[in-house]
């Protein structure tokens, strides 16, 4: 049996949806049918039922209770259950004001707010209590774990391996250990507990596209901290899950999050920083901003694409392969601002005066206007607004080769504008990139809407003084 997200996603919502409803059941009867409170007019059941339910359900999602779910602490779910509900009464206090207009209310609407608050609690907490006991107990009988790698030393994979294996709650399944160095083929044979040996640190890649690996549990000596970056950069670009024992946190603290259960910590690397109502925040700018820029700057996007026709040869739009989140590739969509024929030799980088550029597409360029056809990709969910910019294929496949942590650019989605373009000046060599992509990775590491907004504010600053295309 495969326990995957969505499946655990859609029992989630089915759980917390019934538990819900029965929750306002139960309010509605006391509050209307108990006789307890006195009220008149009755109000309307099923209406406010499924409002209700609906924005709730949105709480949830926003402030991360439908994120995956593995070695959480129940009683950490419970509090965030309590916090968000206790948030969510707080706001319906005041719409128990307007549902009480021009009835005869007894208690007052705080009494109210307390009840309700408590039977959701009850309802609400408990059922997902009760969820996730049960989840617990299919993981220890072997059921939805995560396939999972151990990576390091002999010593300290065995003693990992042997700690994870007292707590099959943990959700890990480890397919195979994975040495510091590639062993000899004879060396690939299976150990006592039964787990093989499946290869060497340029291994990581391959396995875990053929394992469908979605942990990797990093064991360490002392001695071997150097080769932590080389594993992680193995890593980079695949939606697997990053963990090492706890004394390796001095060598990236400020970038871990623990992760304790049973008493046997974690440390997550590069944990998602960002909240999830960022998160959805986020994507409802990328598609207010990209629709109305498309709507109202069609009149612009005409006359561009006349003057694109009237100057050279060839379509007015640029198609291209780009590399997206996760590393799914797309097409991102320009303004063309080259001849036809600009890359018969091949793919090459673009120069900062590059003479395959037209006329107009020098000013296209210089004004920013050949990007804004990525509105549409922006719409469609291939980019957001601010993100690292995608690379072509070939070019990603070569730079993660030159530059360590390179992939790790794939796990977000890519954009029209980042950091790196409004710190850092024109590609010139291989150097520019890299600094590039460290401002790439600072982004990663502390996205949130506020850094999005000053991005975008210094974009427009950038644009408007007509600085060079980035």
């Amino acid at each position: 049996m495969k326990w995957s997200h969505t499946y655990e996603l859609f029992i989630l919502l089915v759980s917390d949806i019934l538990t819900v409803g029965l929750a306002w059941w139960v309010y509605y009867e006391v509050r209307v049918h108990s006789g307890i409170v006195l009220v008149s007019p009755e109000p309307d059941f099923w209406l406010p039922m499924a409002v209700i339910t609906f924005l709730w359900i949105t709480l949830f999602f926003l402030v991360g209770l439908y994120r995956p779910w593995y070695a959480a602490s129940r009683v950490d779910e419970l509090s965030l259950v309590f916090k968000t509900t206790l948030l969510g009464c707080v706001a319906l206090f005041f719409v128990i004001f307007v549902d009480d207009e021009g009835t005869t209310v007894g208690p007052s609407a705080r009494t109210l707010m307390l009840l309700y608050l408590s039977i959701m609690v009850l309802f609400v907490g408990g059922g997902r209590m009760m969820l996730r006991s049960v989840q617990r107990r299919l993981l220890i009988a072997g059921f939805g774990a995560h396939p999972t790698l151990i990576v390091g030393s002999t010593a300290r994979s065995r003693e990992l391996y042997e700690q994870v294996q007292l707590y099959p709650a943990l959700g890990y399944k480890v397919v195979g250990f994975v040495r510091l160095e590639r062993p000899a083929r004879t060396a690939r044979s299976r150990w006592d507990h039964g787990v093989k040996v499946r290869g060497g640190i340029d291994d990581l890649p391959a396995l875990i596209e053929q394992e469908h690996i979605r942990e990797v549990l990093i064991a360490l000596d002392s001695k071997d901290h150097s080769r932590l970056l080389d594993i992680v950069t193995k890593c980079s670009g695949f939606p697997v899950g990053l963990k090492i024992v706890p004394d390796l946190y001095d060598i990236i603290s400020g970038q871990a999050r623990t992760n304790q259960i049973y008493g046997f910590p974690l440390i997550a690397i590069s944990p998602q920083l960002m909240p999830p109502w960022e998160e959805v925040m986020k994507r409802i700018i990328d598609v207010s901003v990209s629709a109305l820029a498309l709507v109202l700057g069609a009149p612009l996007w005409f006359i561009i694409a006349v003057v694109i026709k009237l100057e050279s040869r060839g379509p007015v739009l640029y198609k291209q392969e780009r590399t997206g989140r996760d590393g799914v590739p797309f097409n991102i969509i320009k303004f063309r601002s080259m001849r036809v024929d600009a890359e018969k030799l091949g793919a090459q980088w673009a120069q900062k005066r590059d003479p395959r550029v037209t006329r107009v597409g020098y000013w296209l360029r210089r004004l920013h206007l050949d990007e804004f056809p990525q509105l549409w990709n922006v719409l469609r969910g291939h980019m957001s607004l601010v993100g690292p910019r995608p690379e072509r294929p070939v070019f990603v496949e070569q730079l993660a080769k030159q530059i360590p942590l390179y992939k790790r650019r794939l796990k977000v989605r890519p954009g029209i504008t980042g950091w790196a373009q409004v710190k850092h000046k024109y590609d010139e060599s291989i150097d520019d990139v890299k600094k590039k992509v460290q401002y790439d990775l600072f982004y990663i590491e502390n996205m949130s809407l506020r850094m999005d907004f000053k991005i975008m504010l210094s974009t427009v600053y950038h644009v408007l003084l007509g600085r060079g295309h980035s």
